[in-house]
């Protein structure tokens, strides 16, 4: 069913989307699914490199010590 909406229904939509809320509640809207997005990606990022980081340090932590070559 939604396959079919194409770009005249899509105008319609965002007409009357405009219409009902106005210019500035949905420049603002869309301001703040900016910032959301930016913070998302951002936590992701911040993600990504806190795995790599601790992956860098089990692989630094895979030498034998020196006691247990004695026994």
């Amino acid at each position: 069913m939604l396959n079919n909406i194409g770009l005249p229904g899509l105008l319609l939509i965002a007409v009357v989307v405009l219409v009902l809320f106005g210019r500035g509640k949905i420049s603002s809207l869309m301001g703040e699914v900016g910032k959301g997005i930016t913070a998302f990606k951002k936590g992701v990022d911040d993600s990504k490199k806190e795995i790599e980081t601790e992956a860098t340090d089990v692989a630094r932590d895979v030498t034998p010590d020196e006691e247990k070559d004695k026994a």
